[in-house]
């Protein structure tokens, strides 16, 4: 006698709890970079869960992709946790970032086409008319600008056309933003503007070594200016 064996589809995630994990997500992560969770803070799930009135898998998989994101540690049997403001932790990534992101530019420059060309530079021009600070987000960066600044630095890359290599600059520009908005520390001296001005002039250009050096140069700088964050308070929530 023949015996069919099946075998159950696996099940996705229900609509309703995807919404939810992600504006649970959403709302820890405005928090953390906010400011409204202090570096090293416990991120108990029970009590998020309780918070937000909904269940742990709910928290539990928002505070995954926390996590991947590097908003959050996951501590061994401690369970999850603000990352703790670190110097060696913000020079490893300002480090990765030197390493990786202008081998990215390069290949964005030499594979990028003409519509590529024209999202960089909308995303400059964009970046360039957005207004650095704004009276009511004090200290921080305006999240505008942040946003613009991120959109900005991606486009550039993306060119490159490696989905691997691009999610690999999500997570540490994510990262690098975080220390950035805890730092706080605006640098009158450095000219930003002019900057990010060579960077678009370079990769339009086409000139793949020059934009990479200036690239290099831009991380370096952004590197030395966190450097010290960790014996300074995080600037509050305005």
């Amino acid at each position: 006698m023949l015996t069919v064996v099946t075998r159950t589809a696996p099940t996705s995630t229900p609509p309703a709890k995807q919404m939810l994990s992600e504006q649970v997500y959403a709302h820890l992560r405005d928090a953390i970079m906010g400011g409204r969770h202090a570096p090293g803070d416990a991120l108990k799930p029970q009590d998020l869960a309780k918070e937000q009135g909904v269940s742990l898998a709910v928290v539990r998989e928002a505070l995954v992709r926390l996590v991947g994101e590097g908003l959050a540690d996951r501590l061994p049997n401690r369970g999850f946790a603000v990352p703790a403001v670190s110097d060696r932790r913000w020079q490893d990534i300002a480090e990765a970032r030197r390493t990786i992101e202008p081998v990215v530019l390069r290949m964005s420059v030499e594979r990028g086409d003409v519509d590529w060309e024209a999202r960089v530079r909308a995303a400059h021009h964009r970046l360039a008319r957005t207004p650095v600070y704004v009276p009511e987000e004090g200290e921080y960066y305006s999240g505008a600008w942040s946003e613009a600044h991120r959109v900005f630095h991606r486009t550039l890359l993306e060119g490159c056309g490696n989905r691997v290599l691009l999610e690999t600059f999500d997570r540490t520009w994510t990262a690098s933003e975080l220390a950035r908005r805890w730092s706080a520390n605006r640098h009158p001296d450095r000219d930003h503007v002019g900057e990010h001005r060579r960077l678009e002039e370079a990769a339009l250009a086409r000139d793949a070594d020059t934009a990479a050096e200036v690239l290099a140069r831009h991380l370096t700088l952004t590197a030395a200016g966190l450097t010290g964050c960790a014996h300074r308070e995080p600037a509050k929530d305005a």
